[in-house]
């Protein structure tokens, strides 16, 4: 559950970033959004490999 809680933060933290490029056509931050993005399908593939280890785990 602590990694989850780890990609709920992540994807607040890009909400600045994100409103910034969108509304305001800052490239710099839509570099910051696409970095956290990356960090972020990371963080997700992570948390479904665990997943998958435990769901494997208590099924035998």
């Amino acid at each position: 559950m602590k990694k989850f809680e780890e990609l709920k933060n992540l994807i607040a933290s890009l909400e600045h970033d994100a409103d910034k490029f969108y509304n305001k056509g800052n490239s710099a931050a839509g570099t910051r959004v696409r970095k956290g993005m990356q960090e972020l399908k990371n963080a997700a593939q992570q948390i479904r490999a665990e997943v998958q280890d435990l769901k494997n785990q208590n099924k035998g």
